[in-house]
């Protein structure tokens, strides 16, 4: 078995800085507009994912 990890978060994405914490690089965004556009980029950048999770808040996460 492998201990290897293989799944993880690469970077949050919010616009309520109330609703993200912990070990990863979070973006706060002002507007929707500029988290959709924050997500899109930092999705390329990382080669990662990008989850919407509600209406506030993206994850991009390695598959």
């Amino acid at each position: 078995m492998s201990s290897t990890l293989e799944k993880y978060i690469l970077a949050i994405i919010t616009t309520d800085k109330t609703k993200a914490a912990g070990g990863t690089a979070i973006f706060i965004c002002k507007t929707k507009e500029e988290m959709d556009f924050y997500a899109k980029n930092l999705e390329a950048i990382l080669d990662g994912i990008a989850h919407g999770i509600g209406d506030d808040m993206y994850i991009v996460v390695k598959h």
